[in-house]
């Protein structure tokens, strides 16, 4: 395929129940756009599903879906780096299989990001219950987001993101063990100093029981790792990970 605008990388693990949406989620953006799968050798019928909605959708022009499949269950941050280096568009976006976007996401990202010549653009997030109905709670963000303030608290969601590719292919992520995605922006923010973002809940965020965030007391020893692993000593990473569990809490009051 030759290139287009934006590559938009979805993992998918035992998601054959949320898939669908996800998708034509993607599939009513403005942009010229490739969607990628990365099928984790789910252990449900996500496959089969995949086969299905890849043979028998009816692609909206300027549109094409790509279907990969790991050979061994491999995570989602290995997942999301195949699919980056997979990808033909000059911009990544990154979409988990049981999220979903609102339409014009895109447009308005790429614009922003064009205007202020930003390298990661987020959105805001509207909080939702695992059956797909609203809790009623938006998340905000910041427009502007540095590295120390990312310190504090990890405001990027990664369903949320759109990166310039160069970008993504030079910081992969890894360390599946931790919050994966959140070292990747503190590594890129670290160089490129500077996020924007639009506060407006773009992006519908599905709460489901097995997420990594859901257990508190497992993501708490996350955070704490992603600061180590930054490099920072055990005092420093513990006052860091007072002001992200201080954040944390206010955002779910």
């Amino acid at each position: 395929m030759e290139r287009v605008e934006v590559s938009v990388v979805m993992p998918a693990y035992n998601c054959e129940e949320y898939i669908l949406k996800a998708i034509e989620s993607v599939m009513i953006q403005e942009p010229d756009l490739e969607l990628i799968v990365i099928e984790d050798c789910s252990t449900d019928d996500t496959y089969k599903r995949l086969l299905e909605l890849k043979e028998g959708m009816k692609l909206p022009e300027g549109k094409e879906f790509r279907l990969l499949k790991n050979e061994r269950n491999s995570g989602v941050a290995a997942s999301r780096n195949k699919g980056v280096k997979a990808a033909n568009g000059s911009y990544i976006a990154y979409l988990d299989s049981d999220d979903w976007w609102e339409e014009g996401k895109l447009s308005k990202q790429l614009a922003l990001m064009k205007k202020e010549g930003a390298v990661l653009c987020s959105t805001g997030r509207e909080l939702m219950n695992p059956d797909g109905s609203s809790t009623g709670k938006v998340i905000p963000v910041r427009e502007e987001l540095t590295y120390k303030e990312l310190l504090k608290h990890n405001s990027i969601n990664c369903s949320s993101v759109v990166l310039n590719r160069e970008v993504a292919l030079e910081f992969p992520m890894g360390n599946d063990n931790l919050h994966e995605d959140y070292i990747t922006w503190l590594s890129i923010l670290k160089k490129y100093i500077r996020a924007v973002a639009i506060n407006e809940p773009l992006l519908k965020y599905r709460l489901s029981e097995g997420g990594k965030s859901r257990n508190k007391l497992k993501s708490a020893k996350m955070t704490y790792g992603v600061y180590r692993h930054m490099g920072y000593g055990r005092f420093s990473s513990l006052k860091l990970f007072c002001s992200y569990a201080f954040h944390g809490i206010k955002k779910y009051i």
